[in-house]
């Protein structure tokens, strides 16, 4: 669920004026999943511009330490949410970790990076999150180290309803500052996209995986 309606806006509103989120109905992007999508978030590019990613981190940090006060550490999911979970792990004076989608080949073989003991408690940072299977897969990676997971806080979430059954079968609280309910107000409400463009992003979003552009 978003953390706030002032800030999901908000942060719709400069997600857009970044181009960190793309709104393309006629001409749809190809994700690696193989769906067509008239979206495509790329939430990295907050990094570029100082004063977008000082507000996304201090709103992320306010809500973590209002939730949950201060964790042992901040872990990000590798790759789109380091930078901002050490961002975030910085504000709060707080050790920092990440998480890889995978163990390394080779060398010490870790899937988790950074020092954590077992029985610490994490509050995870993630990017953005879509049917949140790799996001939940590092969740499982920490579980599997005895670190207790408190809850994970995304920058964006699509807002489908296979990540919010994924989360749930896992019990895993997830929190964004937007998600696409607020970013299609936003985008409608300034005239980014007209009405037929809005009605063509809500079909999307009903059923994505099915979904090709007329």
């Amino acid at each position: 669920m978003i953390i706030d309606k002032h800030i999901a806006r908000q942060a719709a509103k400069i997600l857009l004026q970044i181009n960190a989120i793309k709104l393309s109905p006629k001409d749809p992007f190809t994700w690696a999943s193989g769906w067509n999508s008239p979206i495509y978030c790329d939430n990295r590019i907050i990094l570029s511009f100082p004063p977008i990613r000082n507000y996304v981190r201090e709103e992320m940090a306010k809500f973590i330490e209002r939730e949950y006060g201060k964790p042992d550490a901040i872990a990000g999911v590798a790759t789109g949410a380091i930078g901002i979970g050490m961002l975030v792990a910085e504000y709060l004076g707080l050790p920092f970790i990440y998480v890889r989608p995978e163990a390394k080949g080779h060398g010490r073989q870790n899937q988790i990076e950074g020092f954590i003991e077992g029985g610490q408690n994490v509050v995870v940072i993630e990017d953005l999150i879509s049917t949140g299977k790799s996001s939940l897969n590092a969740v499982k990676a920490l579980k599997e180290a005895n670190i207790n997971v408190k809850g994970m806080i995304a920058i964006f979430t699509y807002g489908f309803e296979v990540a919010k059954t994924n989360f749930e079968s896992e019990n895993i609280k997830l929190h964004t500052l937007s998600n696409y309910e607020n970013l299609l107000i936003e985008a409608a409400e300034t005239n980014y996209i007209n009405e037929d463009q809005l009605e063509t992003l809500s079909a999307w979003n009903s059923n994505p995986s099915e979904w090709n552009a007329s």
